[in-house]
């Protein structure tokens, strides 16, 4: 699975570091880092709409560190397992 967290100014703005944060404690607690690329990516197009993450072929806009888990449960972990 490969994970592009948006890292352009508008993601950066609205706090894509965190969200990277976030992923990469996520990928190690879960043991996927055998099985999940982390990239960082420059403007994904969807500038407007907070943080974006492209998971495979998928973008997830508004990301945010209170709806994290939720996103990360139903895009990650539903479809790695």
């Amino acid at each position: 699975m490969n994970i592009f967290i948006c890292v352009g100014s508008s993601c950066h703005l609205s706090g894509s570091a965190k969200i990277i944060e976030l992923m990469k404690s996520a990928v190690e607690k879960y043991n996927l880092s055998e099985k999940v690329n982390l990239s960082g990516a420059f403007c994904l197009g969807k500038c407007t709409e907070g943080v974006s993450v492209k998971i495979d072929d998928e973008i997830i806009c508004g990301v945010s560190p209170e709806n994290f888990d939720e996103i990360f449960e139903k895009y990650v972990l539903d479809k790695i397992q």
